[in-house]
């Protein structure tokens, strides 16, 4: 009998029921369950969330689910069950009233979760990867699948305490039963070595690291995390702009998580002057075996250079350092920069760059479309730094000083890195020539702009002398009979003005104004008037130009 369902892990595929044994073939792995039909000892009908399910367990602790039967099939296999299997085929209904209050049961590989004797879901412990506890609370993490586009990561239950007088305590006890049917990494013998108190970035705190043959211990006050060597994906060992501490990067994937908080890098700090006399717990003749003279038994030296000789050794990976990059501080090899509102340092490598510290960012230039190079939005003695990925997404490094424009630029350069604004380099050192050592009169530069675009404006030479020499005082028919000078929509706001109505020409009285004293004249003659709305308006915009402020509604 041959029936086309669904495994529990949702792959398709075909299931053949025959008098011998139960056979499930996947049709996207290809990989074969073969259950003998001696071995089947309890078979259960369950509606599931695509139609019904078969769940089969077996005399040796196995237990096997399928999905996707129809309901008619439910005779056909039952009666099949019966008279070549000896097993009933017994229905069981789920418990789909919601309630996440129930019972715990652990039967041989399966924890269900029972409301009023009814099971409301089940966790097969082999796939469970972390078992940790908390107060009344334990945290089970779980294997990805890598033929699932959406998986389950992790489940918590709260365990209540039990009475005082029990003595046990009942989240050691769930954790227990966990551990001893899940596939969670266990410490088997002795650690090969012990690095104690070490200063952790990300995660924050002091965490000693314990280093066993196939995965990394890191036991700190409030959380541990056990990091199997397979999920490490690089090695990073970084000096601090001041020469004087070392940052040592390991980036993980799957990463760790505290809580709702993924880490996808550990960062430990060191500082250079630390020391540390190291020896191994094996003999002499199994650390040449194993590690074929990367390490020996006794080492010495600084501590930075012990924990990445022996991780570059037990992960087998090598450890990448900055390049050829030298920033304008003489020996940096770095930059000082910001991203997300926290300082940090950007490191140019070989082949990519890395942020550290808070929050740590790699990008490799293969995943990179393009760079920018901004002028800073505080000021102009610092410029941004923008890189774009493939996939759309976009990192500013921020507040770089200026002085770093033209080491970085040569890099990106040379690397052959997409710059969206190559030009933007020459533009750039002009800009700067013109600032003053001390600060940038932002007000002078505008001035500048604002003379040069009135030169080269809609009216001529002639009529803007024109416009000048008609306010004079004691002549108050040239001032009325003549309109405002046109405006340069440069200097205006970005949205178009919408088109108004002549307005009724404006009154001035006569004024003596001494030179160059502007503000002041404004100050003498404007409350003296009485004026429109159109024409408050018309008389402020023509002032924006002039003026380093616009007008205030109050005057």
């Amino acid at each position: 009998m041959w029936n086309k369902c669904l495994h529990t892990l949702w792959n398709d595929g075909r299931l053949r029921f025959s008098k011998q044994n139960v056979v499930y073939k996947s049709s996207k792995t290809g990989k074969v369950d073969n259950i003998p039909a001696a071995e089947l000892s309890v078979a259960t009908w369950r509606r599931v969330c695509l139609g019904h399910g078969i769940k089969l367990a077996t005399s040796n602790g196995h237990v096997y689910k399928y999905d996707g039967f129809r309901d008619t099939d439910y005779e056909r296999i039952s009666e099949f069950f019966k008279a070549n299997y000896k097993v009933e085929l017994t229905e069981k209904d789920m418990c789909v009233k919601g309630w996440n209050w129930g019972t715990a049961k652990f039967s041989g590989p399966l924890l269900s979760f029972d409301v009023n004797d009814s099971s409301v879901f089940e966790i097969p412990l082999a796939s469970v990867s972390q078992c940790a506890t908390g107060k009344n609370e334990v945290t089970l993490e779980f294997h990805q699948n890598d033929d699932a586009e959406v998986s389950l990561m992790e489940v918590r239950f709260y365990v209540p305490p039990g009475p005082a007088d029990e003595g046990a305590d009942p989240v050691e006890a769930f954790a227990q039963n966990v551990r001893s049917k899940a596939d969670v990494i266990q410490a088997t013998g002795d650690a090969v070595c012990v690095f104690k108190e070490l200063q952790c970035l990300t995660p924050r705190g002091r965490y000693d690291i314990l280093i066993y043959p196939a995965f990394l211990h890191l036991h700190g006050k409030t959380f541990d995390y056990k990091i199997p060597y397979t999920t490490v994906l690089r090695l990073f060992l970084l000096p601090s702009k001041d020469q004087r501490q070392m940052f040592f990067v390991i980036s993980l994937d799957p990463p760790i998580k505290q809580g709702q908080t993924r880490y996808h890098f550990l960062i430990l700090h060191f500082s250079k002057e630390e020391e540390l006399k190291l020896t191994l717990n094996m003999s002499e003749e199994e650390v040449e075996k194993r590690y074929e003279g990367k390490l020996s038994k006794n080492m010495s030296g600084s501590l930075y250079e012990m924990v990445s000789r022996v991780m570059k050794a037990l992960v087998n990976r090598k450890i990448t350092v900055p390049g050829n990059f030298q920033g304008n501080t003489p020996g940096a090899q770095c930059i000082t920069c910001s991203y997300k509102a926290q300082s940090g340092l950007l490191y140019p490598l070989e082949r990519g760059f890395i942020y550290v510290h808070k929050p740590p960012v790699h990008l490799r230039f293969e995943e990179i479309s393009s760079v920018n190079f901004a002028r800073g939005t505080t000021t102009t003695r610092s410029f941004d730094f923008e890189v774009e990925t493939k996939q759309g997404n976009q990192f500013t490094f921020s507040s770089i000083e200026r002085e770093e424009y033209g080491k970085l630029f040569d890099f990106v350069n040379a690397k052959k890195l997409h710059i969206k604004n190559r030009g933007f380099k020459e533009a750039k050192n002009n800009e700067y020539s013109d600032s003053d050592d001390d600060q940038h009169d932002a007000y002078l530069e505008r001035m500048k702009a604002e003379g040069k675009i009135r030169e080269e404006g809609d009216g001529s030479n002639d009529s803007d002398e024109e416009t000048d020499e008609s306010f004079n005082p004691g002549e108050e028919s040239d001032v009325a009979e003549d309109s405002p000078p046109p405006l340069s929509r440069s200097l205006l706001s970005p949205s178009p003005l919408s088109p108004s109505p002549p307005l009724p020409p404006l009154s001035l009285p006569p004024l003596s104004l001494p030179p160059l004293s502007l503000p002041l004249c404004l100050t003498v003659f404007l409350p003296s008037l009485s004026l429109s709305v159109e024409q408050y308006t018309s008389l402020s915009l023509c002032l924006t130009v002039l003026l380093p402020s616009p007008l205030s509604p109050s005057v």
